[in-house]
């Protein structure tokens, strides 16, 4: 948890602890200032903190997910929810998908679902660490990444319905 950057030692565990806890002030009603006079920082430090985890509401969402084992439930909170683009898969789906099509095919195949997933304004992504980092870095959007597993996952993971709902109506509302 501790960092060498140059000859200061910083300690990575009290910089989480200390956003949560902004973070929690500013959720509680707290104003900036307040904030940052009670933990000891610039109030301009907690309005850019905000600003960088600020994610717009409403807008076109997409949720992309796997492997996930109950993506009929999955999928039936997106219906119900409004998701404007939804892709879940199993892990026997997801090898379906790669084995069934040839390498042009398959590379057309993911080419465009990239392109119909950057027309959405936020993408939810359910799966491993990794992928979770590779769809940050491909798209510049926002992105929600609901890590399920360490890289590689090779067994579907449950992913609560409820929680997906909860966190989309969060978006939308």
């Amino acid at each position: 948890m501790l960092l060498r950057i140059g000859e200061k030692i910083i300690n990575r565990q009290k910089i989480h602890h200390t956003i949560d806890r902004i973070l929690e002030l500013r959720r509680d009603g707290f104003s900036q200032q307040d904030v940052a006079g009670q933990i000891g920082v610039d109030r301009t430090f907690v309005s850019r903190l905000e600003t960088i985890g600020e994610i717009r509401k409403g807008g076109r969402v997409a949720l992309i997910g796997f492997p996930i084992k109950n993506c009929e439930e999955i999928y039936a909170v997106a219906r119900q929810e409004g998701i404007d683009f939804c892709f879940v898969l199993s892990e026997q789906e997801r090898w379906d998908f790669v084995q069934t099509k040839s390498g042009v095919e398959l590379f057309n195949t993911i080419m465009q679902i990239i392109t119909d997933v950057r027309k959405h304004d936020i993408v939810i992504i359910i799966g491993s660490n990794m992928r979770i980092k590779l769809i940050e870095t491909l798209l510049d959007k926002a992105v929600i990444g609901i890590q399920i597993g360490e890289s590689p996952i090779e067994e579907d993971k449950y992913v609560s319905p409820e929680d997906i709902r909860a966190l989309i109506r969060q978006l939308r509302f």
